[in-house]
């Protein structure tokens, strides 16, 4: 999710970035160059075919058919960086989860939320994303049987060397919100597209930087998304910023409990990931010789130099505070991605279907931005999304944000404070809610909860909601079994799993 800038100045990028770019490009200048003509080349023709194809360019399987995918499928997957899986639940139990959700915030109305009540009044506190973690339908969505073979499935999409420290065969629970998003005549402005991704980390940060190594040598066509260099071990807040996570997630999902489709407030994404990725590292060193020009003229290749004078990154701002954004991709300065046409909604889903977009690394809740309140994403998700501003279908959009996210021991410390937050009805330990300012001038984005959390809610979930050994293990409520043919690597992750679950290190 993505926020919005405060009204003071923006800050302008430090010098130093300079010698970073050329420490970057050194020697493979030429390459570079090359890389990018060839690269702009593809994104005309790719573009072009998302927004013939819309929607259906997105894959979409059945859950039943996840084990049979041919391998044409899963590169289609992998490609587009993101995927409907369909009957991941049963659709009677799916819009099951979404009534008795509602009921329960009927029966709690002190519930935070977005929209709050605002003393300008410019929300009325119609909420419809909610600071809930522990309901009776979320425990059991996230422990679906499904739920989590199918983030077993996107976790394997990963490639992990033997002697990595990482099993994807086991699938934690991390506990998010839900939306219940109502059709209405007004906007959501909240979401342009974005990034939900390390911010100058991705440059600055010579371990995240071995993610995108062979598209700063002017290989992009070498690069591989679901590679693990870089994604265990880099680090996405060099800068000490708030409320940073430490969750690994390897896809971010929801999963619908209504029919939604195209023009109904559903998510819309950039689908290729690999081609989005590469022009996203390379646009910070090339500039337009001539602004003036329109069209393809502008966009055409001899229309761009390489250049590295210059200190910014496009898509990233310095905020009055000194925090760097997120990138956040506009048609200015991101002309190449027609981010106009080629950013296409999801298709429809009914409840129970699954959408999943591509994330590897962390995401970051909530900071303070000069007396506001906004997101400040911290996730190397490479995709570019954004949320359609508006509403105009027949009912409810309703979704459960439910992630895929696979056994590592960082994964799994964060797990073991989850479960005892879970255990007192408490905010999983990533939300906090930050203070309000008294003037409360805008509210940007739902807030977690108070420190009571859920605890003095009626009719919240229980243990009993996890109703399998399966779930218990993703929950971090029994310690981890060892798969069949386990790497040395995941078997490792697992004994220092429980060790850390057990509390003996």
């Amino acid at each position: 999710m993505n926020g919005v800038a405060s009204n003071q100045p923006l800050q302008a990028f430090p010098p130093h970035y300079v010698d970073l770019k050329k420490e970057i490009t050194k020697g493979n200048e030429e390459a570079i160059v090359a890389s990018w003509k060839t690269l702009l080349e593809e994104l005309e023709v790719r573009t072009k075919t998302i927004e013939e194809i819309g929607s259906n360019y997105i894959p979409q399987v059945d859950f039943a058919s996840l084990s049979k995918l041919s391998q044409a499928e899963i590169d289609n997957i992998k490609s587009a960086g993101s995927v409907v899986i369909r009957n991941i639940v049963d659709d009677e139990e799916a819009v099951g989860y979404q009534e008795a959700l509602k009921e329960y915030v009927k029966a709690n109305p002190q519930v935070h939320g977005f929209p709050e009540v605002t003393l300008a009044a410019k929300f009325r506190g119609d909420k419809q994303f909610f600071e809930m973690y522990w309901s009776s339908s979320q425990l059991r969505a996230r422990s679906h049987p499904n739920v989590l073979a199918a983030g077993v499935f996107l976790n394997n999409l990963y490639h992990a060397e033997e002697n990595d420290i990482i099993d994807p065969n086991h699938n934690l629970i991390y506990a998010d919100r839900f939306r219940i998003r109502h059709p209405s005549k007004g906007s959501w402005n909240n979401h342009p597209p974005h990034i939900d991704g390390a911010s100058t980390e991705r440059w600055e940060d010579p371990e995240m930087r071995k993610a995108f190594q062979d598209i700063l040598n002017g290989n992009w066509k070498n690069h591989d998304p679901f590679g693990m260099a870089g994604r265990l071990n880099g680090i996405s807040n060099m800068f000490g910023r708030p409320n940073q996570t430490s969750m690994f997630r390897s896809w971010q999902g929801w999963l619908a409990m209504s029919n939604t489709g195209p023009g109904e407030g559903t998510l819309r994404v950039f689908p290729s990931v690999q081609l989005s990725n590469a022009y996203i590292m390379l646009r910070p060193f090339f500039r337009p010789v001539d602004k003036s020009l329109k069209g393809d003229a502008y966009l055409d290749a001899s229309n761009w130099v390489f250049d590295v004078s210059s200190p910014d990154i496009p898509g990233i701002q310095i905020m009055p505070s000194g925090h760097f954004t997120g990138v956040r991709p506009t048609d200015e300065e991101h002309p190449h991605l027609r981010l106009d046409s080629a950013i296409v909604s999801i298709p429809r889903v009914q409840p129970g279907d699954m959408v999943f977009w591509h994330v590897g690394r962390p995401q970051t809740p909530l900071i303070r931005e000069s007396g506001q309140l906004m997101i400040r994403p911290d996730v190397l998700l490479d995709v570019v999304h954004s949320v359609e501003q508006y509403h105009h279908g027949p009912e409810d959009s309703s979704a459960m944000y439910i992630p895929a996210v696979p056994l590592t021991p960082k994964n799994v410390r964060y797990l073991a404070r989850h479960r005892d937050q879970f255990l007192k009805r408490l905010p999983p330990p990533e939300y906090v809610r930050p203070e309000l300012p008294v003037e409360d001038k805008i509210i940007l984005i739902s807030f977690p909860q108070t420190e009571l959390g859920e605890s003095q809610f009626t009719n919240k979930g229980s243990e009993t909601d996890i109703t399998t050994f399966q779930g218990r293990m993703a929950m971090g409520l029994e310690s981890f079994e060892v798969p069949v043919n386990a790497t040395k690597g995941a078997q490792q992750a697992i004994k220092e799993a429980n060790a850390i679950l057990t509390g003996a290190v």
